[in-house]
């Protein structure tokens, strides 16, 4: 990776972001940090990256909201969405708008970097010998409706018949594992 390249960082939590951006600089990027969606995409209407980490749930929009507007000011930007509620659902999202890579949290800026320089999927990947849990099939599937209704919470309750509050508790807990 070149120096001087631009890498941005949009993540609400401060003590990652700190770190994370020390680290690129460190490495020779011109790193910038914002705080939500919304602040990145009025940075990045001057400074256009050539690099970013979006984290998934933030703070008002979602990492996942800028994907396209960062490919339309750089085409060939390479993208990783950060998250500690991984699902298959918005993994698949991500790629299909334009993402390089997803990865769940905690990540360091070696497996960052790692993941902005693959070009192409890995076929020998480890195959879970277990089906996925009951608990973490439920999760899944509360976030495959979701995104069907575009994060409407109500809506997304209704399909499910389910209490609005109660789903809302259930998306608040980071998901299980297995």
């Amino acid at each position: 990776m070149d120096n001087n390249e631009r890498f941005l960082i949009v993540d609400d939590d401060p003590v990652f972001t700190r770190v994370l951006s020390r680290a690129m600089t460190k490495r020779g990027f011109d790193a910038k940090v914002c705080r939500s969606a919304e602040s990145a995409l009025e940075l990045t209407a001057e400074w256009h990256p050539d690099y970013a980490t979006l984290d998934l749930k933030m703070d008002g929009a979602s990492g996942l909201t800028i994907i396209e507007h960062l490919r339309a000011i750089n085409p060939e930007i390479r993208i990783v969405v950060l998250t500690g509620y991984a699902s298959i659902t918005t993994a698949v999202e991500a790629i299909k708008l334009g993402a390089t890579q997803y990865l769940p949290k905690p990540a360091n800026a070696d497996d960052i970097l790692s993941a902005l320089q693959q070009n192409e999927g890995d076929a020998d990947i480890e195959i879970e010998e277990t089906p996925m849990s009951v608990n973490r099939l439920e999760w899944e599937h509360i976030n495959k409706v979701l995104n069907e209704h575009d994060g409407n919470i109500s809506a997304t309750a209704r399909a499910l018949g389910m209490h609005r509050r109660t789903l809302q508790r259930k998306l608040a807990k980071h998901p299980v594992r297995k």
